[in-house]
């Protein structure tokens, strides 16, 4: 599982609807399940999204055994989606998860 932090605006309107909503754009097979969005496209098997605090969490699963263009695509709407729903470009989610990596962890 992965989170990914959500800018304070777009964060207000971050919902199992609109989560819902934003992956229709991009994928098939939506169905919500509870605050749990699901999807599927392309080379991903399997998309579970929800709201969890100030973060989006994502389970992502993936095919590997697609054509190259089908994967490309999917990454593309992959990204489009992650902008849609945090705010962030790609460009600033990386620069976001490589500052918190890097970030001491209490305790030590």
């Amino acid at each position: 599982m992965q989170k990914y932090p959500v800018k304070a605006t777009a964060r207000r309107g971050l919902t199992p609807e609109s989560l819902k909503a934003i992956c229709s754009t991009h994928f098939e097979n939506v169905r919500r399940d509870g605050v749990k969005v699901s999807a599927t496209w392309g080379a991903i098997a399997g998309l579970s999204v929800w709201p969890d605090g100030k973060e989006l969490a994502v389970e992502l699963v993936m095919n590997p055994k697609v054509p190259v263009e089908v994967a490309q695509e999917t990454i593309r709407r992959y990204n489009r989606f992650l902008e849609a729903a945090t705010g962030f470009t790609s460009k600033e989610r990386s620069k976001r998860l490589q500052k918190a990596a890097k970030a001491p962890t209490p305790g030590s």
